[in-house]
């Protein structure tokens, strides 16, 4: 997989109320549709109007979302729902590749989608399980959840586990311990988020 470093926004407090209202489609639909996600680096601000264009043309995005505090016209804004990253958007595969590469040549921003390799154009397509599980992690409801860099999260040791017991069962992903408590990880190209969970409800992988 090729794709430059995706680094995690540092927050401003200081924000419109564009920025802060939720955006639909945005971060709320999770589908067992079996399809497979492109992740795009974009190289503007206008995360937004990416995202209408492309929903527009009738292709699904992901944007993980969180809730935070702002400053709104001088007026405190308490949980309000908010992208975690501006610089990244994940894209469903709703067409084929030369068709979505086509969609994609008619937007006036410019983004770049992860490839397979530096030497190979095709776009790198992340697993529909593997999307999904990261789609269900990233709900702004759960609590104790931390986003980290694609370059943080390779650094986490932990073993791959599943987990079958608690509110969490039926995911997988590597357990990893941050200030003596144990969280799943969920890593896709670009980022990764994790989720508390207890190391007794997990249950290693057999590698193949």
């Amino acid at each position: 997989m090729y794709l430059k470093q995706v680094k995690m926004d540092e927050f401003s407090q200081n924000v419109s109320q564009e920025e802060v209202l939720p955006i639909p489609n945005w971060g709320g639909r999770v589908e067992e549709d079996g399809k497979n996600w492109y992740a795009a680096r974009l190289f503007t601000t206008r995360q937004h109007e990416i995202v209408d264009l492309l929903t527009a043309k009738g292709l699904s995005c992901f944007v993980p979302m969180e809730y935070r505090d702002v400053m709104r016209s001088e007026k405190l804004v308490k949980h309000a729902l908010m992208p975690v990253v501006r610089n990244l958007i994940f894209i469903r595969k709703d067409y084929s590749e030369p068709e979505t590469r086509r969609i994609l040549a008619d937007v006036p921003y410019k983004l770049s989608i992860l490839r397979k390799a530096k030497d190979n154009p095709e776009y790198y397509e992340i697993p529909h399980r593997q999307m999904l599980e990261f789609q269900i992690m990233c709900n702004p409801e759960l609590e104790m959840r931390k986003y980290l860099s694609g370059d943080e999260a390779r650094l986490k040791a932990g073993t791959p586990v599943s987990v079958e017991h608690g509110p969490l069962k039926g995911l997988s992903g590597k357990l990893v311990r941050s200030s003596k408590k144990y969280y799943l990880l969920k890593e896709v190209p670009g980022m990764a988020v994790m989720i508390k969970v207890s190391r007794w409800c997990c249950k290693p992988l057999e590698l193949k």
